[in-house]
C-alpha cells in the first residue's frame, strides 16, 4: 500500500495545513496553536479545573504542565485553589487571556466559515461521520487480536 492510499496520511497532512495556519494567524498576536486551544478550553469567568483542561484538548498532563506554565509567564492565565475544593486548581483567563482568546475563537470561526462556504454541507455531512467512524474504531482494543 502506498503511503497517499493510507487514510492516516490524509488526515496527518490535513491536520498538519490547517495546525500551519492556526499558528500562522497565532503568530500576528504572539501566540501558537496551543495556546490558542487552551484559551479556548477555559471558561471565562468561572475558570476550569486543570485536571479537565488536558483530556479536552487531547493532551497528555506533562504536555498541559507546561503549556499552562508557558501561559502563566506570558500573563495569560491565573491559577487558583479552587475555593469549594482546596485540593483542586482552577485556570482563569487575565485580561489579556481573554483578549487572545476572542482572537482565537475569530480565527477559528473565519476558517470555519470558509470551510463551510467552499464544501457544500451534504460532503461535510459525510465527512463528520466518516471522521467519527475512523476516530471510533482507532479506540478498539481488539484490531490486532489473532483469531
Amino acid at each position: 500500500m502506498k503511503r497517499e492510499e493510507t487514510i492516516d496520511h490524509h488526515v496527518r497532512t490535513a491536520w498538519h495545513g490547517i495546525s500551519r495556519f492556526y499558528n500562522q494567524q497565532a503568530a500576528k498576536f504572539g501566540g501558537t496553536m496551543s495556546i490558542g486551544f487552551a484559551l479556548l478550553t477555559i471558561h471565562g469567568d468561572d475558570g476550569t479545573p486543570a485536571t479537565k483542561i488536558a483530556p479536552q484538548m487531547g493532551l497528555e498532563p506533562r504536555s498541559l504542565t507546561r503549556l499552562l506554565k508557558s501561559m502563566e509567564d506570558k500573563k495569560l492565565i491565573l491559577r487558583k485553589t479552587d475555593k469549594k475544593d482546596k485540593r483542586s486548581v482552577r485556570v482563569f483567563l487575565t485580561r489579556e487571556g481573554k483578549k487572545l482568546r476572542e482572537n482565537a475563537k475569530d480565527i477559528v470561526i473565519r476558517f470555519n466559515e470558509l470551510v463551510r462556504e467552499e464544501i457544500p454541507s451534504r460532503k461535510l455531512e459525510v465527512f463528520f461521520e466518516v471522521i467519527q467512524q475512523i476516530q471510533s474504531l482507532s479506540k478498539r482494543n481488539d484490531i490486532y487480536k489473532k483469531t
